[in-house]
């Protein structure tokens, strides 16, 4: 088949290896520009670029792919279909037009669970313990089209959005692939998504990251696994003494014995940690000070004097 590859972010590298390895005609990769400032490049190449730069594939990245004057270059690739992962932006109707059958893409949930930009993270917050990867015929509403394919799987429970990630990543591509040889035999068979099931994922801000001890021990410690790498959990240590510090939250555990307000220190002493939740104790394993390199909780109480009493809240 001939395609257009519409993507960004790490999770389509997999499929677009994929999609090369399998024999597929790529004319073209669309991705998101390179930010700039001042004439200079802000961050080094994605691995996307990279690997179509190795391949021979050429690349574009159009600042709005649906602009006007946008849709006679895709309509020249005389494309088969658009492969979309991870790109970012909704694609209109006219954009979708431009290949011969449309285009499917790559969903990092259940669908119609968790529709939006950040489904893995969202998964893990909620506690979910099953997720998956699902292929759908685009259409003009977010991740809303039949599902072609669909593939779930256990999430680990220490296992953060990263590593979630990297694995659906490898299924999904397997998904497309699978589901390229089945558009092209005829033998797609979309099945409309129960739209009633729908729930939604939106992007993530920095306020998310801000603990709320009023929750579980369990709860909190879902929502450090599932803010990784960004925008990370983050809440203040409020001291006998000085001004609030603030701080990052690596992995933790939870201890379901604890008995305390939220938010109040437990226990400081040696390499524990435990700071009282709505229901339980959370007990991080590592600590990020503000502006200060992560280091192990048994490292942060040796540099600062944490007692019994002291509160971690807004700030």
């Amino acid at each position: 088949m001939r395609i257009l590859m519409l993507g960004t972010g790490p999770f389509a590298v997999p499929t677009f290896r994929e999609i090369l390895d399998a024999g597929h005609d790529v004319a073209a990769l669309y991705t998101s520009p390179l930010k700039t400032h001042r004439g200079k490049q802000l961050a080094p190449a994605s691995s996307l670029r990279e690997l179509a730069e190795r391949r021979g594939v050429p690349i574009f990245d159009p600042a709005d792919v649906n602009a006007p004057e946008v849709q006679p270059q895709l309509a020249g690739f005389q494309a088969d279909l658009l492969v979309v992962c991870d790109y970012g932006r909704l694609l209109a109707p006219a954009t979708l037009a431009a290949a011969r059958l449309g285009g499917i893409n790559l969903h990092a949930s259940l669908l119609p669970k968790y529709r939006g930009a950040a489904p893995i993270n969202w998964a893990i917050y909620n506690g979910e313990t099953e997720t998956g990867a699902t292929v759908i015929r685009m259409n003009p509403q977010i991740d809303a089209g039949p599902c072609i394919a669909r593939s779930a799987v256990a999430i680990g429970p220490d296992e953060t959005a990263p590593e979630l990630e990297a694995r659906l990543a490898e299924i999904g591509a397997r998904l497309v692939r699978d589901s390229l040889e089945r558009l092209a035999a005829g033998e797609a068979n979309p099945i409309p998504q129960d739209q009633a099931l729908a729930t939604r994922a939106p992007r993530l801000k920095k306020t998310d990251g801000v603990i709320d001890w009023g929750r579980s021990a369990h709860d909190i410690k879902n929502h450090i696994r599932a803010m990784e790498p960004w925008p990370k959990t983050y809440t203040f240590w409020h001291r006998r003494e000085g001004s609030p510090v603030r701080l990052i939250l690596g992995p933790a555990s939870a201890v379901d014995d604890c008995s305390a307000a939220p938010g109040a220190v437990v226990e400081a002493a040696g390499e524990n940690l435990v700071i009282a939740a709505g229901r339980g104790g959370l007990a991080p394993k590592a600590i990020q000070p503000s502006g200060k390199r992560l280091m192990s909780v048994g490292e942060f109480l040796r540099g600062h004097r944490v007692v019994p009493g002291d509160r971690f809240g807004p700030e």
